[in-house]
């Protein structure tokens, strides 16, 4: 049987991420990915937003790690010249009744170390958006866009220069925990069984799957897992008139139908929450009917015929529908008795403004163990 010192399983924007921070470290590090891309799974279905980290309870580590995963990555873009965006975004209120969810997110938001909101009324973000309807409005000047793919490209790069390898099409097939180390059973074109002194599970939606195939690892330490679809429609034929992201108020279950933009400017809708059994990447026209009212609640000037479908989005979710919302769930050596494995489960948004935060957490646990 081989041995590695690290093995990264999962090369989306978590995995490379993880995989970079342990590189640098000077740890000797292989990423296997069963696509045949970086990035090919969440990573590359997602709105491509910066968070700003105002929605987490205080002490998570979704707001923890977002907050100062969003730091990072304006640094990290800015110095290694990524495309990226600090546009802003406005949270409205489209209703009196809505106003009070602005001040409790502007309390959670401080809470998390976010002091840079502006409560407006409805003037001044008329003033600011004026196609935009509301009764007030939270202005988040931190909150931004930038290019995932050149990001994540960027993460490879740097693992790699680190002495880190990336290997495509090559899933990980199950594992069996052996002392304080795992042995994994590795598919492709040459299967092999490796050692691993260290086993970081990043497969976004197959990580509880795979964790479930480690012989030997406590089934209570996996928890269920649920798909939530967020479905997105592009908008043709009219052009948006905003300048900034658009957020309604939060609805249960999500934060609504928000409006998001690209770097090239094409505007888009979305997420909406569909829960679902399978693995499903299609975007059903007719539920366009409901995005138009949820839009013209804060963008009366949507025009009929404009909404076409876009793209989806799979939420690796570890609470089930109705449940309070959930946090990462980032288990290392000193959860799984000394095991050198660093498990990653429910990792969604903001996964991404939060993966260079989310790569030292794991680099730190793995130092641990």
């Amino acid at each position: 049987m081989e041995s590695v010192d690290c093995l990264v399983v999962g090369a989306g924007v978590i995995g490379l991420a993880a995989a970079r921070a342990l590189a640098a470290r000077g740890r000797d590090v292989i990423v296997i990915e069963a696509a045949d891309r970086i990035g090919a799974g969440i990573s590359s279905r997602n709105s491509e937003v910066i968070h700003a980290g105002l929605y987490y309870p205080e002490g998570s580590l979704m707001g923890r790690l977002c907050v100062s995963g969003r730091t990072a990555l304006y640094d990290f873009c800015a110095s290694r010249h990524i495309p990226h965006r600090k546009c802003g975004k406005m949270i409205v209120a489209a209703s009196p009744e809505e106003i009070g969810k602005l001040g409790a997110i502007r309390a959670r938001a401080e809470g998390n170390g976010v002091g840079d909101l502006v409560l407006l009324d409805g003037a001044e973000a008329h003033a600011l958006e004026p196609d935009l309807s509301c009764e007030a409005a939270l202005l988040s000047p931190s909150t931004g866009i930038l290019d995932s793919h050149a990001y994540m490209t960027a993460l490879q790069g740097e693992l790699e220069s680190f002495g880190g390898v990336v290997v495509l099409e090559t899933p990980a097939l199950r594992g069996e925990v052996m002392g304080d180390v795992v042995a994994v059973e590795v598919g492709g074109v040459t299967p092999i069984r490796l050692r691993c002194n260290l086993l970081v599970n990043a497969a976004g939606l197959s990580a509880t799957k795979f964790a479930r195939r480690i012989k030997g690892l406590d089934p209570r330490l996996v928890p269920q897992s649920y798909l939530a679809k967020g479905n997105y429609f592009a908008l043709s034929g009219q052009k948006a008139p905003f300048s900034r992201l658009i957020y309604p108020a939060p609805v249960p279950g999500g934060l609504g139908v928000h409006l998001t933009f690209d770097l090239a400017g094409q505007a888009r809708f979305g997420p909406d929450v569909e829960w679902v059994e399978t693995e499903d990447y299609r975007v059903d026209p007719e539920r366009a009917s409901s995005f138009y009212a949820a839009i013209r609640r804060y963008w009366p000037g949507l025009r009929d015929g404009t909404l076409q479908p876009s793209f989806c989005g799979l939420r690796p979710k570890i609470a089930p529908p109705g449940a309070p919302a959930q946090d990462f769930l980032i288990l290392g050596p000193e959860d799984h008795g000394g095991v050198a494995l660093v498990n990653l489960f429910g990792v969604e948004s903001p996964g991404l403004t939060s993966s260079l935060a989310i790569g030292e957490h794991v680099a730190a646990l793995a130092g641990r163990g």
